[in-house]
């Protein structure tokens, strides 16, 4: 299960952590894929957006309780 983060007694839900852990990564990626040239092969670039957007959000909600982070 993942918890709520508590920054001086506020709680944050773990998945909105998540959610913008996965936004930066997104950015991040999507920059990459931009000077590798990879972004021109991509017809609708709002679609590639949500769906690296997804992939990654996904992935952290399933592997980091795994490994122990936000259990």
């Amino acid at each position: 299960m993942i918890v709520d983060l508590n920054i001086g007694g506020v709680l944050i839900p773990g998945l909105l952590v998540l959610a913008i852990v996965a936004l930066v990564g997104t950015v991040v990626v999507l920059r990459i894929f931009t000077i590798a040239g990879i972004a021109r092969a991509f017809a609708y670039r709002p679609l590639v957006e949500l769906a690296t957007f997804a992939i990654l959000y996904g992935l952290l909600v399933q592997f980091l309780p795994s490994i122990g982070l936000f259990q």
